[in-house]
């Protein structure tokens, strides 16, 4: 039988995701954020979509905040 691993919680953290309001990141977003991770959605252009990513965490039971930043 193979060994189950369980990720460690991250409840309490502050995660920040770089490029949060589209693809990949908006994707790690949402999924840190249901791992119990208060998230600051970074976005840089469209803050149309960092809120709808936002609204997203906050409909699954998530904290988080969007914040504009060009990280490059």
């Amino acid at each position: 039988m193979a060994e189950q691993k369980t990720s460690p919680s991250l409840n309490g953290k502050v995660v920040l995701v770089t490029g949060a309001s589209r693809g990949i990141g908006a994707a790690a977003a949402i999924r840190l954020a249901q791992g119990g991770a208060a998230v600051v959605v970074n976005y840089f252009q469209n803050k149309d979509a960092a809120q709808k990513v936002l609204a997203e965490i906050e409909s699954g039971g998530g904290r988080g905040i969007i914040f504009q930043a060009d990280v490059r």
